[in-house]
């Protein structure tokens, strides 16, 4: 929102010097005429006009100084304007202008014999009416110049024009100084500025991207150009002739210049169109060529289907090659083929076929191979004469994604010899840029699906993510802290807890073999059997019998997960426990500063799938006193490794619970990861990460 409120100040801004420029442009004229006349008033009376004739000379000036600013702001601003527009507006400006002077000169004419035209004041006002007319298209026309010669500009030739512009507009003050030598300087800066035009008339780059007509409509309006500046100077000699004049702008540097090199750009610029003429032809097919190509380019971008792209491809071959009819043949992936024809009947086709066949042309001899076609292609063997009284010359081109051919262009005219590198160079671009979109098409096809997958996944990380507690017990008795982080976007970790009671809490902590969605999908089974089997109050032996029955039916039979179950009575202090096959939980004794992992036997759910399973779990049970904490994990901590391949394992676990074990749950959470990530040197995670810490009150 602040850049389009900046945009919009910037272009009132602008409108706004516009006007300003254009308001002391009129102003400073009409001083310049009240000055100028003045001092003819006085002239003629013969008294003291009490100013002097520079002052005339500064309104002049600051009137082209501003006109000349107005200008440059309404034409070197506006980028859309093209090169037509551009001497349009030249024209445009000349045509008012000479209405202008045919009116004045009309009005002359009318009153050749009327006391008026003997007025040297109403001869002198008609008079600046012109000056201003001519010094407005004299301006805006160089303006234009400057645009047109300043197209795909360099450094140099920026300097060039800086030093040519600044010193014409310094030339405005020549008339306040008057010395012996003033007519040797005038010629002197006439010569200058003759040759810096003349230089600077040279740079035409804005020609070559003119098509026939825009030529001729360019010769035209710069011939027209030529012909108004012929009349304002005429004009401009009569009056310096004919009348006296206050002011003379004839005799003036800055107008003669401004003259000479608006004569000599438009001069050159319709030579040099002229000369243009014969290649415009050839510029408006390379420009078609550039135009279906980048149409073939931006496929993708517009939307375009694999068909649209074939028909692009067909269609701009034609045309590039004035081939008088054609085909493109593509082979789907149940070796069927469809055909796109350009002017030709499927008879025919089968006709031609038959011919190409026999002149054994490269493409069809390797069709449907998967050789490197880059490498093998010769232009040589890619046309022929064929024996058709209707197409006697052919081009056929193959359509190659990654050394597997998709296809072929067939292009026939109805002369021998009727393709030339140029136009197989032409042909093989096209074919290479479409091959690139169809490619591109397979590889968006591809990427949409991976798309869907990773919003899929996406969804099943939110999903994880609800199925995991969203907040954790603190109160009187004891805290919760937890932590968890996937190596994939989902992982097969998980914890969670239940108040069985006011008294008993139960907590469990499992780790899904494998990885990814399967493990996910196995963990949110855990969750279902944990919160159905939780509520009955079973005791830890129970409750993982159970549950191995439950997830037997469930599990795949490559499937298994380890759990660890824990019941806390906040009125015994105690802490029942069963564990199945998962990794032994960390108790920090405050008392002692001490640490000890609980090596309690247990097997993990799902691997025996019997009645016997029960045989396999101990039960253990501890007490604990304020300031304990119990630190549950998965084996993702304990077999991280580092570069070497070494595992951070549990020694160097216990060494980080023993250091700050009387720290807070969260506390001791953020040491243990910090010293784990500094130990595996690494971004990247080899498994899923999860600790569960429990401090007591």
């Amino acid at each position: 929102m602040p850049s389009i409120k900046l945009t919009f100040k910037t272009l009132i801004s602008e409108k706004g010097l516009l006007r300003l420029s254009l308001l002391f442009a009129i102003l400073f004229w009409l001083a310049l005429i009240v000055s100028d006349l003045f001092l003819l008033f006085a002239q003629i009376n013969q008294a003291n006009a009490g100013i002097t004739q520079e002052i005339p000379y500064l309104f002049l000036l600051l009137f082209i100084i501003f006109v000349f600013f107005y200008f440059r702001l309404r034409i070197q601003k506006a980028e859309s304007i093209n090169f037509i527009d551009l001497l349009w507006h030249v024209f445009s400006t000349g045509l008012i202008v000479s209405l202008v002077q045919l009116a004045i000169g009309l009005f002359f004419y009318l009153l050749s014999d009327s006391k008026l035209l003997q007025n040297d004041l109403a001869v002198n006002f008609f008079y600046h009416i012109n000056i201003a007319a001519i010094i407005v298209f004299l301006t805006s026309t160089f303006v234009v110049w400057k645009r047109l010669i300043l197209y795909q500009k360099n450094k140099r030739l920026l300097l060039i024009w800086q030093f040519f512009e600044y010193g014409l507009l310094a030339t405005l003050l020549f008339n306040f100084f008057q010395s012996e030598f003033q007519d040797w300087v005038f010629i002197g800066l006439l010569g200058i500025f003759f040759l810096f035009g003349l230089i600077l008339s040279f740079n035409l780059k804005w020609i070559a991207y003119l098509n026939f007509k825009q030529k001729w409509r360019s010769i035209l309006l710069l011939a027209l150009v030529l012909l108004y500046l012929y009349y304002f100077l005429t004009n401009l000699f009569n009056f310096s002739e004919e009348f006296n004049l206050i002011l003379d702008l004839l005799p003036n540097v800055f107008v003669l210049s401004l003259s000479a090199f608006i004569f000599i750009y438009a001069l050159i610029s319709i030579l040099v169109i002229l000369f243009n003429l014969p290649t415009s032809s050839v510029f408006e097919q390379k420009i078609s060529e550039v135009l279906n190509f980048q149409r073939l380019s931006q496929s993708i971008q517009k939307g375009d289907n694999e068909d649209q792209v074939y028909n692009v491809l067909l269609e701009s071959s034609t045309n590039a090659v004035f081939s008088l009819s054609a085909w493109l043949e593509i082979y789907e992936k149940d070796r069927k083929t469809r055909i796109f024809k350009s002017n030709i009947t499927d008879a025919k086709i089968q006709q031609v076929k038959k011919s190409i066949q026999e002149s054994q042309i490269f493409p069809y001899l390797h069709k449907h191979q998967s050789e490197s076609f880059q490498k093998n292609l010769n232009p040589n063997k890619l046309t022929a004469n064929l024996n058709d009284p209707d197409y006697p010359s052919t081009l056929v081109v193959p359509l190659v994604i990654q050394d597997r051919q998709i296809g072929l262009l067939v292009l026939l005219k109805d002369v021998e010899d009727g393709f030339n590198k140029e136009m197989i160079d032409i042909i093989n671009s096209f074919v290479s840029q479409a091959c690139i979109s169809i490619e591109n098409f397979e590889l968006l096809s591809e990427a949409l699906k991976n798309e869907r997958y990773k919003e899929e996944l996406k969804i099943a990380m939110r999903v994880q993510k609800s199925l995991l507690p969203q907040e954790l017990i603190n109160d009187d008795n004891f805290e919760m802290f937890a932590f968890y982080e996937s190596a994939d976007e989902v992982g097969g970790d998980y914890y969670d807890y239940f108040r069985v009671n006011e008294n008993k809490t139960a907590i469990i902590i499992g780790d899904v073999s494998g990885k990814g969605t399967s493990a996910a999908f196995n963990m949110s089974q855990m969750k279902g059997v944990f919160h159905s089997l939780v509520q009955l109050e079973l005791d830890p032996q129970s409750f993982l019998t159970k549950a191995n029955s439950a997830l037997s039916f469930c599990l795949e039979k490559t499937s298994f997960i380890t759990a660890a179950y824990y019941m806390i009575d906040s009125v015994e202090k105690t802490v029942t426990f069963s564990r199945a096959g998962h990794c032994p939980a960390l108790f920090y004794n405050h008392e002692g500063k001490s640490v000890n992992y609980f090596h309690n036997r247990g097997l993990g759910l799902g691997i025996v799938r019997s009645n016997n399973y029960e045989k396999y779990i101990d039960v253990n049970q501890i007490s604990y006193k304020p300031g304990d904490k119990l630190f549950l994990y998965t084996d993702g901590i304990v077999e991280a490794k580092n570069p070497e391949g070494e595992e951070f394992g549990y020694d160097r676990l216990s060494d980080v619970v023993s250091t700050y074990g009387s720290e807070s749950p969260e506390k001791i959470k953020e040491k243990v990861i910090e010293s784990l990530y500094s130990f595996i040197d690494s971004e990247g995670l080899d498994d899923d990460y999860t600790i569960v810490i429990i401090g007591f009150f």
